[in-house]
């Protein structure tokens, strides 16, 4: 990311300064990697502040930025860099805790609070992130495609998470970017359950839900499979009312067109089809440095999308004593239309009794 769009915003906000807490958002603007830092930008200077464990790594990581390698309290380097510079009006990123927002206060600037500045610029990514993000789509899908073989009568739903965990860790994933979700049966039926020492059995729906990582940068995505069985017509219709629903969405995710827009398309399909009140989640979220960041592909969200935009689409149906459906695919906003990044099949695959 070029920090001179923070330098220009700075400008514009009329303030001398911004103090850059989140370390999320000190990676995207630093490339600092590591797990204690500050950043402190002035309209014509960017301080990094760490200690001495991550010195030799914040060198290595860092360009372009005065490193401070703090003793003692943060704070004192803090009100030190103020005084110096000369900052009389202090941005800050409002998700600072009441504790240190107190402290800070204490040094004689005033202070300006600031509401998702850095994250509305991590909105669009550049395509070093993009990269990063297919990396972590294709490494998610390759740990799928070495486990599934488990999907299967017998097997416990905690089995088939430690598996994926594993095999995410051997593609080269630093950690997973959430909890992975394995719900089979009545538990699918819960669109955040946590998997369970429940063994699947026959006539399951079974959704998996979880995510890969390059970089920093994280995927998502979601499959339900079903287990073959009796009684099943029920649950293969409300799969192919959720697949209906996240092709419609991805065919109305273009540039120009409203986020709520999106969550609507899928939303009236599965509300024609009579499963509305069993779809209360928002249609999809922003994915990078965060597994959840902006746009929110939702009906409370009215802002437009824009080229660069990377965001999941994941209609489901969730049947409260027989399971649930849930489809998730990443999407790019790229040449004003919406492309793919996951690759694993969508059509309902019924797996056989062994």
């Amino acid at each position: 990311m070029n920090p001179e769009k923070i330098h220009a915003i700075i400008k514009a906000r009329r303030i001398d300064a911004f103090l850059v807490s989140n370390l999320k958002n000190i990676q995207y603007l630093t490339g600092f990697t590591g797990s204690s830092a500050y950043a402190l930008i002035t309209k014509d200077r960017r301080f990094f502040l760490t200690d001495f464990r991550y010195k030799e790594q914040a060198e290595r990581e860092i360009k372009d930025w005065d490193i401070i390698i703090q003793k003692g309290k943060w704070i004192k380097t803090i009100y030190s860099l103020i005084k110096k510079s000369g900052i009389k009006r202090l941005g800050f990123e409002v998700t600072v805790s009441y504790v240190f927002f107190e402290i800070l206060n204490k040094s004689g600037a005033a202070l300006v609070p600031l509401k998702n500045l850095v994250e509305r610029l991590r909105k669009f990514k550049t395509e070093e992130e993009i990269a990063n993000i297919k990396e972590a789509v294709q490494r998610a899908e390759r740990a799928f495609l070495n486990i599934k073989h488990l999907i299967r009568i017998g097997v416990r739903e905690s089995e088939i998470a430690k598996r994926l965990d594993e095999q995410l860790k051997k593609a080269g994933c630093r950690k997973a970017p959430f909890d992975i979700i394995v719900a089979s049966g009545i538990n699918s039926s819960m669109p955040h359950a946590k998997f369970t020492e429940k063994k699947i059995e026959s006539g399951d729906l079974v959704i998996i839900d979880w995510g890969g990582e390059s970089n920093g940068y994280f995927s998502d995505m979601t499959r339900t499979l079903l287990i073959d069985g009796s009684n099943l017509s029920e649950k293969k219709k409300i799969y192919k009312i959720v697949n209906a629903a996240r092709e419609k969405a991805l065919t109305t995710a273009k540039e120009g067109v409203k986020t709520r827009d999106i969550d609507r398309s899928a939303r009236d399909v599965i509300k024609k089809a009579g499963y509305a009140k069993f779809f209360g989640h928002a249609t999809g979220h922003g994915v990078g440095l965060d597994v959840h960041e902006a746009p929110s592909i939702s009906y409370l969200n009215s802002e437009r999308i824009s080229e660069t935009m990377v965001f999941t689409v994941e209609p489901g149906i969730y049947l409260p004593g027989l399971g649930g459906v849930r489809i998730e695919d990443m999407v790019l906003i790229q040449n004003g239309i919406a492309i793919t990044l996951t690759s694993l099949p969508r059509e309902l695959e019924i797996i056989k009794q062994r």
